[in-house]
């Protein structure tokens, strides 16, 4: 039985798309799959899945790498997959002396603007080019890569053209989906917001929308939900938000399992992501997307550059300035007055993810990757 090894430092060992895609699509076909993250610790079989997770996401770059590599030598893996360029770094030994694939799966922009957003300048340019350099030493290492998403592929893709390569979106699974279309109530509306809470991730921008909305529609009830955490830096910025706007009926939850993420915000008629477009998130495909999608929910999103390369123009609803809250908000005063175009989008939505982006279409395509580089 083929062994595979995840590697990850700063995703955790049940992650939606490591612990309940791949490895669950390579458990389904006959591998024997171990996990090992830095993140939380835990050990034992889940679902059939071997975990070895050690909390030391705070430790020394050698507590860590080493940690890594005495997972490879009890393990004896066959392929490691790995998230993170400190994970391929901490097991090149073991790959040259087994001869083994190491597949780098590379889903987050590396180097993230919050690894240097605690430097000052110039010191984060000289950081900046050292994380980068990191980066393209683990391309170096790896055998092959799988990108979450074609704006990821650079620079990896451009100086490693060689390796083998190839495209796994954030797809999800049906049955993780509970699907929950709806039709707009006369006089009522509820509009959600997922996810962290923050002025990058669009809440500014979210708030000034709504307000908007209720000045333009006054007898409209607006009813806010909010699923998602405040970090402890934007805590004060919040508070401040809820305070000046000052709505009606609003409610904060916090993040639900993954398994009933999409039960969490069954009873919204309208989803949004209206995060900043900077550098970074510009050239990001959001998963949440899809489970908007599959949910049935028509959505109002910052205009992409990952969303626009990998989707075109929405069928199921909008790419939008995230600044221009007034376009946005007559985005949604066009739903509430042409109710057959929201329920033409609610609909437009399910099928774009039953036809185009579920896990279903591209599983197969994951499992053929990773045991063609076992085979080579």
């Amino acid at each position: 039985m083929p062994k595979v090894l995840f590697l990850t430092t700063s995703h955790s060992y049940n992650d939606d798309r490591i612990f309940y895609h791949q490895a669950k699509a390579l458990r389904d076909n006959g591998y024997e799959v171990k996990i090992c993250s830095l993140y939380a610790g835990y050990k034992g079989f889940i679902d059939g899945i071997q975990i070895e997770s050690f909390a030391v996401l705070e430790e020394s770059i050698e507590t860590k790498m080493e940690t890594f590599s005495k997972v490879c030598d009890t393990f004896h893996p066959d392929c490691i997959i790995c998230s993170e360029p400190l994970a391929v770094v901490a097991v090149k030994k073991f790959v040259k002396e087994h001869r083994i694939s190491c597949i780098y799966d590379v889903t987050e922009w590396y180097p993230s603007m919050s690894m240097l957003q605690n430097y000052r300048f110039p010191v984060k340019i000289f950081q900046g080019i050292k994380f980068t350099l990191i980066q393209l030493y683990a391309g170096f290492l790896s055998t092959h890569f799988i990108f979450g998403e074609t704006t990821k592929k650079f620079p990896l893709a451009y100086f490693f053209g060689f390796k083998k390569q190839m495209i796994l979106p954030y797809y999800p699974a049906s049955v993780y989906i509970n699907e929950s279309i709806k039709e707009l109530t006369p006089g009522s509306i509820t509009l959600c917001y997922t996810g962290q809470i923050s002025k990058d991730k669009g809440i500014e921008n979210f708030f000034k929308a709504v307000d908007l909305l209720r000045q333009k529609v006054p007898a409209l009830h607006i009813r806010i939900l909010i699923i998602g955490s405040v970090q402890e830096s934007d805590e004060f910025y919040f508070s401040s938000l809820l305070k000046s706007y000052s709505f009606d009926d609003i409610e904060i939850r916090k993040p639900t399992s993954f398994e009933t993420f999409t039960e969490a915000f069954a009873e919204a008629d309208l989803c949004f992501d209206l995060r900043e477009i900077n550098f970074e998130n510009n050239h990001s495909l959001p998963i949440k997307l899809f489970y908007f999608m599959g949910a049935g929910k028509p959505v109002i999103y910052s205009d992409l550059k990952g969303i626009r390369e990998h989707m075109g123009e929405l069928s199921f609803g909008s790419l939008v300035d995230p600044h221009h809250a007034e376009a946005i908000s007559d985005i949604i005063v066009n739903y509430i007055r042409n109710p057959e175009l929201y329920r033409s989008h609610t609909l437009n939505a399910r099928k774009e993810f039953t036809e185009n982006y579920n896990w279903e279409l591209i599983k197969d395509n994951f499992v053929d990757f990773v045991k063609k580089s076992m085979d080579q």
